[in-house]
């Protein structure tokens, strides 16, 4: 609920939403500027003093205004011929014209209407209020993503227009508030939908009609410091009975021209100081700091706004277009979606149109729009789940569990519990099990047991399928065809090959960069902007399931390139592995923010061992700006498998690698990287010590050993691996 409220506010509204934020910012530069051109009082001078200095300039003087900022200006009545003009409270001359900026009522005739009157302060008030929601509904999904309120400044992880949105929301999000809610009250104000609140100074009984009294000695006006002064009206000339009108900061009076003194008084009410104090910090006049800082929030409206719209449009792909998907709250059958890549969105979509065809009401929606009180009629929920990474929530499931534990009973709706992933590793299906077992531990009533779903397998699938129509008492038949993914064609530059006498067929394959279209360069979708770390997609020929390497280049290298090993029967190695420069392969790129090196001067400690070499190598290469950097590579035969020797020789001589410690395993004493880390473990500790982020890639078996042997060089430091990878400094890509 509460994302789908910050969502379409800030999607339907995005431009005006912009021009309101950009006008208000460029307007917040005007008090400050009229405040340092505002020439200064007399230290101490009393409205009395200039009172006489400007009548003294200026015959036949009306009245007598000091803007917020500072700035004093006079009107006059002389000889028929009106006139106005800056004052010098000094001397009280003119000093400078008083129009009003042209370019400034220009921007406030935007900001405040667009120009089209009442109905534009219309539609601007509720640009206002489309600001307010998205404040406090994107204070609230802050709050969800950092972990709690007290968390606010929590580190962020993810893709870049994720964590700039955010970045930017935990620092403007109250300044944006401040601004939407003082621009509703000011509008509601303007259409006298808030009462005045005004108390008028009661008119005096009587006045001693007497004239011309010298300005500099009334009282009344000498006790009113001119930083205290708001307008000074002058009585209508050769009307004995009229008045002076004083309105200061504390209230207005009535001052008898013929003795100078108080007549009349009343103080501002609650309700003005409130509504001025309202104006005041959403115009910046007089506090021009506090509207400066306003003014810099604002900017970072547009930001915002861009980011939200690739978020919304990443949040987007990869997921089928769905057709008669049931409105949340009339559901029997709730589909929730946990995808890292976008695959597990195309077997919700299958299994909805079976489920819909049985003549059941189905909703699909993300895991992470998770909310019971949606679905009062759903009878069923049904989760597919991808793991991402060693265990973690994919992309479309962020925070699920935390919501889940936070619920005080389970759903009334029973539940079933589909994984998706990779036997092949470890953490095969990994989050689903840990949604298995909270789901029970919160006593939420099963369907069916948990199952499973082998790399993408229809088959797997479709037996899940019959399962659930047994327990529905339904016939589903799940006949699934993945999509495949839209992909580019890569053409082979060339090739290096390894590994032949050790037999392991190794090549490290260099591809050419694609051309990418404006909007990709634009956005940073695809080959447009890349990192070594994240992940190349191959479609093998025969086969609509993509097999993933990770990425030895970035975009700005100039050209794509991957390590890749032979693996017996393995269908897309064996073909990469018989590509001739000139041949084509159709290939996608798929972000891995979680590995990436990041920005910084902390040193890198990089470990792998054969093809994991491959995005150490693409690090050490972008490592232009020489951050201390460390490898550890394992390998089996120096004269065979030594991957990139000469370009590690060569970045080494460049700065770019620090160190480089090999172990070589078919030696006459053979040695892997976890003796390797032992070895040099004072220098490993010392690095940590300094801040390292250590990074590994490679086989699970290797990663495993390395992980034993980083156990005991931290412990002597009170730490741990987990400890290192909960601060984002202990990151892995196993294979």
């Amino acid at each position: 609920m509460i994302r789908a409220l910050h969502r379409w506010p800030g999607l339907v509204a995005l431009i005006l939403v912009t021009v309101l934020a950009l006008s208000g910012a460029a307007l917040s530069v005007f008090p400050a500027a009229e405040r340092l051109a505002a020439p200064q009082p007399v230290a101490g001078q009393s409205v009395a003093d200039l009172a006489a200095r400007v009548a003294a300039s200026h015959p036949g003087l009306e009245e007598i205004r000091r803007s917020p900022s500072g700035t004093i200006t006079a009107w006059w009545f002389d000889g028929g011929k009106p006139g106005s003009a800056v004052i010098d409270p000094a001397t009280g001359v003119t000093v400078g014209s008083a129009d009003p900026n042209p370019v400034e009522r220009w921007l406030t005739n935007l900001h405040r209407s667009l120009f089209l009157g009442d109905a534009g302060r219309l539609v601007m008030a509720a640009e206002a209020a489309a600001m307010l929601v998205l404040a406090l509904s994107g204070a609230a999904l802050v709050a969800r993503r950092t972990g709690g309120w007290r968390r606010w400044f929590a580190r962020l992880r993810g893709p870049l227009a994720g964590r700039l949105h955010v970045e930017l929301a935990r620092v403007a999000v109250l300044g944006l508030a401040l601004s939407a809610a003082t621009a509703l009250w000011m509008t509601a104000s303007t259409f006298d939908l808030l009462p005045d609140g005004a108390v008028r100074p009661a008119d005096p009984a009587a006045v001693s009609g007497q004239m011309a009294f010298p300005l500099d000695r009334m009282a009344a006006l000498r006790d009113v410091p001119v930083d205290g002064l708001r307008k000074l009206g002058f009585p209508y000339a050769g009307d004995a009975q009229d008045v002076f009108t004083l309105s200061t900061d504390a209230g207005t009076g009535l001052i008898d021209q013929g003795t100078g003194d108080l007549v009349s008084w009343s103080a501002l009410t609650p309700w003005q100081q409130v509504s001025e104090t309202i104006y005041m910090l959403h115009t910046g006049q007089g506090a021009a700091v506090l509207g400066l800082i306003l003014g810099l929030i604002a900017l970072s409206v547009p930001v915002m706004g861009v980011t939200g719209a690739l978020i919304w449009v990443a949040g987007r792909r990869g997921r089928p277009r769905l057709r008669d998907n049931a409105p949340a709250g009339r559901a029997d059958t709730v589909i929730l979606v946990g995808s890292e890549g976008g695959s597990t969105w195309g077997f919700a979509a299958t299994l909805a149109r079976a489920l819909k065809d049985a003549g059941q009401a189905v909703h699909i929606g993300p895991m992470s729009a998770f909310d019971p009180a949606r679905h009062p009629r759903a009878d069923r929920i049904l989760i597919l789940a991808a793991t991402y990474g060693e265990g973690d929530a994919p992309a479309s499931a962020k925070g699920f569990l935390d919501r889940l534990a936070q619920m005080t009973a389970a759903p009334a709706a029973s539940l079933a519990v589909l994984g998706f992933g990779d036997r092949s590793f470890p953490a095969f299906c990994a989050y689903a099990a840990q949604i298995e077992a909270a789901a029970r531990a919160k006593g939420w009533t099963p369907l069916l047991p948990m199952d499973t779903v082998d790399r993408q397998s229809p088959q797997d699938f479709a037996r899940w399928g019959r399962a659930l129509g047994q327990a529905l008492g339904l016939t589903l038949d799940l006949n699934h065809q993945p999509d495949r993914p839209a992909a580019d064609s890569l053409t082979l530059l060339s090739r290096r090959d390894y590994g032949e006498a050790v037999q392991a067929p190794t090549a490290i394959l260099r591809f050419a960069l694609p051309k990418a279209s404006f909007w990709a360069r634009l956005t940073g979708r695809g080959f447009a902007r890349f990192q070594a770390g994240d992940l190349l997609g191959i479609l093998p020929q025969g086969s609509a399931v993509p097999r993933f390497y990770s990425l030895a280049s970035g975009s700005r290298d100039g050209f794509v390139e991957i390590v890749v090993k032979k693996h017996p029967g393995g269908l897309c190695s064996g073909q990469l592995l018989a590509l001739d420069p000139g041949d084509r392969v159709q290939a996608f790129v798929r972000r891995n923010p979680g590995f990436h090196a990041g920005r910084g001067r902390a040193p890198l400690i990089l470990i792998g061992a054969g093809t994991g070499i491959g995005p150490l190598a693409g690090i050490i290469r972008a490592n232009a700006r020489r951050r201390p950097v460390h490898l550890v590579f394992g390998l089996r035969d120096p004269d065979s498998d030594f991957l990139y020797r000469d370009d590690l020789t060569a970045w080494t001589a460049q700065g770019r690698l620090a160190r480089l410690s090999t172990a070589v395993s078919r030696a006459a004493r053979p040695r892997y990287v976890q003796d390797a880390l032992r070895a040099e473990a004072a220098q490993v500790a010392e690095a940590i010590r300094g801040g390292a982020k250590v990074m590994v890639c490679g086989g699970r078996d290797m990663a495993q050993g390395v992980a034993s042997a980083l156990e005991d060089i931290l412990a002597p430091m009170g730490l741990t691996p987990a400890m290192l990878k909960a601060g984002g400094r202990y990151v892995e890509d196993v294979y």
